[in-house]
């Protein structure tokens, strides 16, 4: 009975030792060990949903945005946020790059917990917080629940830059049909001319849906006529 205990004791010590060091490193580098998780859909609702991959039911934090993307669907990748503190382990999920990109933006800024930024992302579309910062519109992001006029103005003072040099937002959209080489090297050189990053991605993105082809001369002429 006494080895029992022993190695019982042992082994609560060792994962409890394994779970502060795992919280460490998120808190200190950010280190993200899950990126996504693809399966089938076993429950949804507009707050969480249950994926089921390989025998195990991860249940999974998402935004009313997310459940419009994927209540319809029964089988999804959804991008994960793994939120891990001392007395707390949660899976936030996404159904776009994009989305889990702004989330973890807003819960950078101070006084914005995962719960608040789920609650922007359920009452406006990412674009819609995304506009709304830049725009320096404290009204409209004062129509969140649990968002007030001190965290509105946080947001914009902590974000605005951000959001304008590209923060916050998946650019991967861009390389579905291109060379990520090319398109890579077309954004830099426009950056480089004094552009910013959100304003060069649309105007690559652009270009591309109607010259998927491009080669790379052909996307800097053709994106400096839209900026």
């Amino acid at each position: 009975m006494m080895t029992l205990r022993s190695n019982k004791t042992d082994f609560i010590s060792k994962h409890y030792i394994f779970k502060s060091f795992m919280i460490i490193l998120h808190q200190v580098k950010r280190i993200y060990m899950i990126d996504y998780i693809k399966g089938r859909i076993v429950e949804i609702t507009p707050t969480d949903m249950v994926l089921e991959c390989y025998g195990i039911g991860y249940k999974i934090l998402i935004s009313l945005q997310t459940y419009e993307a994927l209540h319809k669907q029964a089988d999804s990748t959804v991008y994960i946020h793994h939120y891990l503190r001392e007395d707390e382990e949660l899976y936030y999920g996404f159904a776009t790059k994009d989305e889990r990109e702004l989330f973890r933006l807003l819960i950078g800024v101070s006084g914005i917990g995962a719960s608040t930024a789920r609650m922007m992302l359920s009452s406006l579309y990412s674009d819609e917080i995304r506009n709304a910062i830049l725009a320096e519109d404290i009204n409209k992001i004062k129509s969140i629940k649990g968002i007030g006029l001190k965290s509105a103005q946080r947001l914009i003072l902590e974000l605005k830059d951000k959001i304008a040099k590209g923060g916050g937002a998946d650019t991967s959209a861009l390389f579905s049909t291109a060379s990520n080489a090319i398109v890579e090297e077309a954004a830099t050189a426009l950056v480089m001319l004094g552009f910013t990053k959100a304003n060069v991605n649309k105007a690559v993105s652009a270009v591309l849906k109607e010259q998927p082809d491009a080669a790379l001369e052909e996307i800097i002429k053709l994106a400096l006529k839209r900026l």
